[in-house]
């Protein structure tokens, strides 16, 4: 069973996003194994320059680095990345199930982004919209997505 881990910067503090979560969640246990690894975020000033955004983007990419375990799959969402359909997105997972790939691995950037070492460590960059959304929020876009994926390649009615 293909195993899928969302690393993402911050905690979850809202109800309907934690209820949101734990329903994907449970929805996909038929699918695949799923971890949720929330990297704790850095605290951020009232005033911001460059070069406090670089720093607590580094501070917060180290963190995510230490938890991504080597040989793995790793997309990076990113606003820079490629985007795709469902349904192809739902190819490339199916594509890398199919190779040697048994583990993949998302990351979601704190509120101020990603540090390049972050970026430069995917194998993919993918990008949901050109829109910017909190990245809590994406979390959810993200596990939808990952179900939806299984349910088009399940033939399984939902995706429409």
């Amino acid at each position: 069973m293909l195993h899928i881990e969302i690393i993402s910067v911050g905690k979850l503090k809202e109800d309907y996003l934690k209820s949101a979560i734990s329903e994907y969640a449970k929805r996909l246990s038929k699918y695949c194994t799923l971890q949720i690894t929330e990297i704790p975020d850095e605290p951020i000033p009232d005033k911001l320059n460059e070069n406090i955004i670089e720093d607590i983007k580094n501070r917060e990419g180290k963190k995510i680095l230490k938890a991504v375990k080597k040989n793995n799959f790793v997309f990076v969402l990113d606003r820079k990345g490629k985007q795709l359909s469902s349904e192809e997105f739902a190819q490339r997972i199916d594509d890398l199930s199919l190779g040697s790939v048994s583990s993949i691995r998302f990351i979601i950037g704190g509120s101020l982004g990603l540090s390049e070492e972050v970026l430069n460590s995917a194998n993919e960059l993918l990008c949901f919209s050109k829109m910017t959304f909190p990245h809590q929020l994406i979390r959810v876009f993200l596990l939808e997505q990952i179900f939806r994926c299984f349910k088009i390649l399940n033939h399984e009615t939902y995706h429409r």
